[in-house]
């Protein structure tokens, strides 16, 4: 009968694991990215405001300041659609472009589209010490290249002038 008891409980833990892994994801697992975040180390600082997720979207803002003048500036969406989740991305009123999600596993997501020019690949990653790391990845020019963002969590009321 012990034999019997083992035996169920390794086909209940094996059939957890299974469906554990079959579940799609959804903007709902990306919660961790909601919120003020900001870069201000040197002269550019940088910040980017995600909110939380509903109707199937995240909706992101981005923008760099040098001397107190917004430099760039970016429209985000983290948005579901029948095949899958997308990270949309229009920066400084150029052409929208579409990265389709290809990982998501312990609070980091990569996102790919490989006909893209620049970048192909669009990571974040919430670190252990709670702050935020984005990252854009490809090839330019034909060399492989990489540009790290990092965040650190802040307030969001904005009460600096």
């Amino acid at each position: 009968m012990l034999t019997l008891t083992r035996i169920l409980f390794f086909v209940c833990v094996c059939l957890l694991v299974v469906s554990a892994e079959d579940r799609q994801p959804t903007v709902y697992d990306f919660a961790w990215m909601t919120g003020c975040w900001e870069n201000t180390a040197g002269k550019r600082q940088r910040d980017e405001t995600w909110s939380k997720p509903n109707g199937g979207t995240l909706l992101g803002i981005g923008r760099a300041v040098v001397d107190g003048k917004t430099t760039e500036y970016e429209f985000m969406r983290i948005h579901q659609e029948a095949d899958g989740i997308y990270f949309t991305a229009q920066p400084s009123g150029q052409a929208q472009a579409s990265f389709k999600l290809i990982t998501l596993r312990d609070n980091m997501a990569t996102f790919e589209n490989p006909k893209h020019d620049f970048p192909q690949r669009v990571i974040y990653a919430l670190n252990a010490d709670g702050s935020l790391q984005a990252r854009i990845e490809g090839v330019m020019n034909g060399k492989q290249r990489g540009i790290d963002f990092p965040f650190k969590r802040t307030n969001c009321e904005g009460t600096k002038q």
